[in-house]
Parts: C-alpha cells; structure tokens; sequence
C-alpha cells in the first residue's frame, strides 16, 4: 500500500514535469494584458536576473513576448500582477509557423541581452518630472543617472542606451527666465549649471551644452541607442545646428548674440531638422518653428490624437519593434516641445507616429553612424498638460498607457536582434 501511495506521488510530479517540458509562457501584449507597463520590465528582468532567451512576436496579440516555461518566472509574473499563459510546445510551434507565414505581417525578434540604461538628467530635484524615469522605476527597470561629469569624462560608452531628460542643449535654461527668473529653482539650476561649465573649463552654459551634444553625437555613431522626448529634441538639433555661433542673449551666458545667428546655422549637422527658423526673443517660450505653434494649433483636448503607422514586421523591422502597440491611436500630450512641423524634417527621417491634419510628426526615428536616435513629441503621455511644479503621474493609475509603452519600445529597442532588417 505505501509502494503504491509512493508510486502514485512519484507519477503525479513525473507526469506533471512533463507536462510543463518544453512548455512555454506567453505573455500577451493585447487588451487581454492586465499591465503592460510591468511586462516590459519582466522581460527585462528575465534577459537580465534569469539570462533567459525572450522572443518578442512582434505584430502578434500586440506585441507579446514568449520564454521556456519555469516556475521563477511563473512567479515572478504573478508578483508584478502580469498576464500571462502557459500552453505547450506544439501550441507554440503553431503560432511560430502563423507568424512566419509570408502572407501575415508578423515576425519574431529574438531579445539578447539586457540593455545598459543611462538617463542623462541633473542629480538635483527638477520642478517637473519626466516621463522615462517615471515608467523605468514603474516596469523596475534599472538604470543610471548621469549628467554632464559622466558625459565630459567619456563613460557614455559604457551604456547601450541613452535617454535625454526634459533638457535645454542650447544654453538657455529652458528659456524660463521671463516666468521664472527669480524662482529659486531657476536659480539653483543656474548656479549649478555655471559652476559645472566653470569646472570643465567653459565661460558658460552654451559652451559646456556644445560639448555635451557632441559627445552625445560621438556616441550615436559608435553604435548607442538614443531616446529623446519634449525639448531635449528639438534643443539637441538647434545646439548641433548652433556649433559656430552664439544664439543665447545676455541674461543667459553674458553677451548678446550674435546678429547673424539664424544664417550661421548648420543645419547638415541635424539629426531630425531642417531649415528651421530660431526663436531669438527671451521673453517667449519657445525655441525655434520645429515645434507646432500652440496658439495657432487650434485643437481641443479630446480631438487631440495622433496615429502609428503599420510597417511590414518581415521587411520594416525596426518601426515594427518601436511601434509595437495594442492600439494605433495615441492621445497626444503636450509639451515644451509638443509635436514636430512635419515641412522641417529631414527627408531620412522616418515619422512613425503623426497627426496627418495638423501636418504634424510625434514620434520620430532614425540612423546616426552605426547607432540610432528616436524623438518622442511631448511631456508625459497621461497628463495633458504638464505645469510645473505639478505632483509626478501615478502610473499605478494607467498601466495600460498605450503612450508609455512606444517609450518602452525603445528600452528593449537594443537587446532586438536585428539582422533580419531589409531597409
């Protein structure tokens, strides 16, 4: 009777572990996922803690990942409230054959290895928050914060992929001096900027940000994965543009500018832009005509909405990656720099996301040497309207932010293998 009670225990665990042999989990990336934000940072966490291989299938169920089957990343899925489902190895050969079918725009993307994430962002409290940080710390994603030191001091190469915080490459701290001028913040952030420029041996924040953005560039054409949103977009293009002369008036590095500035640019040196027109007034908010005028924008709230565009998974590989989505309408959100006037773009640049009636661009992707750099329009994809000095999104309240996920998009954007790319 005991042999038998023993036989019976050892057939039930045998046959289970057979079961789960050469199973799979598929976490699906569709409405039926319950927080997409936390899948993306439980692939992570699978190529990184459990150096586990993840294939993306991209295209399908909107984007779902599949890994081997263990109890750890059972758990671990349950932990970070994650959907998922386990079903078997000819289950799984069925959906590998579907997606392979030349017929059906899918394909699969095998992920590598667990990116290096650098945001490049000031070590002290800033009046606002930024939308990478915010969905970094939410999916538990580690990174590493690094600010001018880092960059100057050449660790750039140490990361795979660099994020630009909420940012002002042009010198004129964010041009915030006709609202802000004596706000203590401001002039903290001035006096922390000026002594950094000091220390690395330039006369002001225009000469130190100069420096910066090359070195930034330099590590584009090495080969490092660039991610930019609200106005450390289009400013990073103006400082480019704005090597050889000065654009910054007096109250932000000591001296007019010069009043040739706008016929001094170049704009060859641009990632993104292109015959672009400067703001030179400092008592207006903005920088230049790249970003869409808000006065005469002319769009309410709820009409304000922007779309992805579809590519061919097999043949367009890397938009299919960065666009990855349950859905191919986004709510657009505004910034500094909110969206892109789409007749500034250089004619390389691939728009994968745009509001064609505006005639503007959101989301915005392309090459630098043997490296890439992708331009995300707008402040935080959940909050309309983002003031200063305004408490962070809860991202507790929008796990499913469609918005935030082309964010993530980009983080595991490096791990992609991607040999299979035709364009």
């Amino acid at each position: 009777m005991v042999r038998t009670k023993v036989g019976l225990i050892f057939f039930f665990f045998f046959g289970s572990s057979q079961i789960l042999w050469g199973s799979k989990i598929i976490i699906p990336m569709d409405e039926s996922q319950k927080n997409h934000l936390k899948a993306y940072g439980l692939a992570y966490w699978l190529l990184e803690k459990q150096q586990t291989e993840v294939l993306w299938l991209l295209n399908y169920r909107g984007g779902s990942f599949s890994t081997t089957y263990s109890s750890i990343a059972e758990t671990e899925c349950k932990t970070r409230g994650v959907s998922f489902e386990v079903i078997s190895e000819s289950e799984s050969n069925s959906i590998e054959t579907t997606i392979s079918n030349p017929s059906v725009n899918m394909n699969m993307v095998k992920l590598l290895t667990a990116p290096k994430i650098a945001v490049y962002s000031p070590k002290t409290k800033q009046p606002w928050d930024d939308a990478v940080t915010l969905v970094l710390t939410y999916a538990e994603i580690p990174y590493t914060v690094i600010y001018d030191d880092e960059v100057l001091n050449k660790k750039l190469p140490e990361y795979d992929w660099l994020h630009l915080h909420h940012e002002d490459f042009t010198g004129q701290y964010g041009k915030f001096w006709a609202s802000y001028a004596n706000a203590p913040w401001y002039k903290s952030q001035v006096e922390e900027t000026e002594s950094m420029a000091r220390k690395h041996g330039f006369n002001s924040a225009r000469e130190l940000k100069r420096e910066v953005v090359r070195q930034i560039r330099d590590f584009c054409l090495g080969g490092g994965f660039l991610f930019a949103m609200c106005s450390a977009t289009d400013t990073y293009d103006i400082a480019l543009a704005a090597q050889e002369t000065d654009i910054c008036e007096v109250m932000f590095d000591g001296d007019p500018a010069s009043p040739n500035a706008q016929n001094q640019l170049d704009y060859e040196a641009c990632f993104a832009f292109k015959n672009f027109k400067l703001e030179s007034n400092p008592y207006i908010y903005e920088y230049s005509d790249i970003d869409v005028n808000p006065v005469t924008r002319n769009v309410k709230e709820e009409n304000d909405l922007f779309t992805l565009f579809d590519y061919s998974a097999k043949w367009d590989l890397i938009p299919s990656i960065l666009c990855q989505n349950h859905t191919r309408t986004i709510r657009g959100f505004m910034g500094q720099t909110t969206a892109f006037n789409k007749e500034l773009i250089k004619s390389d640049v691939l728009v994968m996301g745009e509001n064609a009636l505006l005639g503007e661009a959101r989301y915005i992707h392309g090459s630098m040497g043997k490296g890439t750099w992708t331009f995300y329009g707008g402040h935080d994809p959940e909050d309309y309207q983002h003031h200063v000095g305004e408490p962070p999104t809860d991202l507790n309240l929008h796990p499913n932010s469609p918005g935030y996920r082309l964010i993530l998009n980009n983080i595991l954007f490096p791990s992609a293998q991607k040999s299979k790319q035709k364009t």
